[in-house]
């Protein structure tokens, strides 16, 4: 595999010193540029081996190592070998310092790790295209979208290896989940959390969270301090994982992000004693009140879009009593889209349509809760709809 090296350095008379200590194969790649040109390549920097000479530039080489924090191999170098400017070069995620007089068989020794964790790098995005692909990964972050087998991994994992584990959902309110960029937003949650914690969406700007060797103080604590940065609040529903079922423990959390709306601090912290006390009656509620807020904007969209497509009809909608209804009455039949919650477990969706004289076409579909969401329940409405105006309105 052919090996990918930048030299990046204010000093032209750094490439031609540097190229000689290498002996680079015919296959191998190298780059020149100054930090200036750097904004432009990152996207080709981050599956190389960036060779910087901080000589006259030790905040620009900060710099640059702050940009790539951690995720490419760099190799700092200079005839100043500076202690208190190494200790931030590691700091700020440096592989190695090398002087730039190291004799040249020591030099391409050193270069060893870098290369092969670079070639670690590329085999990691490698894989990380095909979890994109399969969608199982997000596109521009390390979010997993497919939250139920990663859980189940990790409560698997857990049962294996105990250890003190916490799980979290994180929202921003209902106003403002559509006026930010989730692109943003998760971008904000990577930085914030540690290496070996795990971020999953379930919703538009709506996450959960494992975090692993600690306990909700802790939690609570490392949270408060790092959403004191962020634009918009973002609220979230701590609950110790402690042998749960992943819809117990997803249920649960959600229901103390519920509650976390209505407090005036960014995050709710529970006892395992609270945990068990929180009731039917609420988790009940609380659903009724999620399925209302989905349900409402996308009744009215619908029954806006098809006022003017299904002809000689009249199309109502409305949300009452826990449940959802969307009816279309014509001169000889009438269709009745409509969503109940018996319970907190499950989602019912039931579709009749009745034609004159008394004929019945009528199923049921059961969702668990934490797989329905805006986009499922539109695409079965507007194929509802087609149905009936393909069979009854045409």
């Amino acid at each position: 595999m052919p090996n990918r090296i930048v030299l990046i350095s204010d000093d032209s008379d750094f490439f031609e010193f540097i190229k000689l200590k290498l002996e680079l194969r015919k296959s191998d790649e190298l780059s020149t540029m100054s930090f200036d040109e750097v904004p432009e390549q990152m996207s080709a920097l981050q599956t190389s081996v960036l060779i910087v000479n901080s000589e006259n530039s030790n905040q620009k080489t900060i710099d640059l190592l702050n940009i790539f924090s951690y995720n490419t191999p760099i190799i700092v170098t200079a005839y100043n070998d500076d202690e208190a400017f190494k200790k931030k070069c590691y700091r700020a995620g440096m592989l190695d310092f090398i002087p730039l007089l190291t004799s040249d068989a020591e030099f391409r020794a050193r270069m060893l790790p870098a290369l092969s964790l670079v070639s670690v790098i590329k085999k990691n995005k490698q894989y990380r295209s095909l979890l994109v692909k399969n969608k199982l990964l997000s596109k521009n972050n390390e979010v997993f979208i497919n939250y139920e087998n990663v859980i189940d991994n990790a409560l698997t994992e857990l049962k294996i290896h105990p250890s003190k584990a916490v799980f979290a959902a994180i929202a921003p309110n209902e106003r403002d989940k559509y006026l930010l960029n989730p692109n943003q937003t998760e971008t904000f949650l990577l930085r914030n959390i540690r290496k070996n914690d795990i971020l999953m969406t379930f919703g538009h700007n709506q996450y959960y969270l494992i975090m692993y060797n600690t306990d909700l103080k802790s939690a609570q604590k490392h949270w408060d301090k790092a959403i004191a940065n962020f634009q918009t609040k973002l609220y979230v529903g701590f609950v110790t994982i402690i042998n749960q079922s992943r819809q117990q423990l997803i249920n649960t959390a959600l229901i103390n992000l519920q509650e976390a709306y209505g407090k005036s601090g960014s995050a709710v912290e529970y006892s395992s004693a609270k945990k068990t006390a929180v009731n039917f009656k609420m988790k009940r509620k609380w659903l009724s009140e999620q399925l209302e807020i989905l349900i409402t904007p996308i009744f009215y969209r619908l029954q806006q879009k098809y006022m003017n497509r299904l002809t000689g009809v009249k199309i109502e909608q409305d949300y009452k009593d826990g449940s959802g209804y969307f009816n279309i009455t014509g001169k000889h039949f009438t269709a009745e889209f409509k969503i109940t919650t018996p319970g907190f477990s499950k989602i019912n969706i039931d579709l009749a349509i009745t034609k004159e004289p008394l004929e019945v076409d009528s199923k049921r579909i059961t969702f668990n809760p934490d797989e329905f969401d805006e986009g499922l329940l539109e695409d079965l409405l507007e194929q509802f709809l087609k149905e009936v105006k393909t069979k009854y309105c045409s």
